[in-house]
């Protein structure tokens, strides 16, 4: 018989660190689903995320600011979500410094099922 446990994303949690961590939760070829913890950090100046898979995020907790190039910066707060297809360039620019930002992230193959992602924006 297989042991289930119930694991709470908002408890355990590292302390702050001058590096984010990204602590994998569940992985599958084509399938990634990572726990991302954020004291401050943002994407070097210049840098651009630009990844071969499609991202699914949700911020759990704290606050974000995220640019996607060619768009004006938007913030993320508790239970937002956002889609960033394959080679979508995109940087955090900004996250809550005096609190985690916890963020779910989920990449996977662009041959997935994207649409049953897609969630209408607020």
């Amino acid at each position: 018989m297989t042991s289930v446990k119930v694991v709470n994303l908002l408890q355990g949690l590292a302390p702050a660190r001058s590096e984010e961590v990204f602590e994998s939760l569940v992985q599958q070829p084509g399938f990634r689903l990572e726990r991302i913890l954020s004291w401050g950090q943002v994407t070097p100046e210049g840098e651009w995320y630009d990844q071969a898979e499609d991202e699914w995020v949700l911020l759990l907790s704290g606050a974000a600011r995220l640019l996607v190039e060619g768009q004006e910066a938007f913030a993320l707060l508790p239970g937002d979500t956002v889609l960033l297809p394959a080679h979508c360039r995109h940087r955090v620019i900004w996250t809550d410094p005096a609190h985690v930002t916890v963020w779910l992230a989920l990449h996977y193959s662009p041959e997935g099922q994207a649409a049953a992602l897609v969630l209408k924006p607020r």
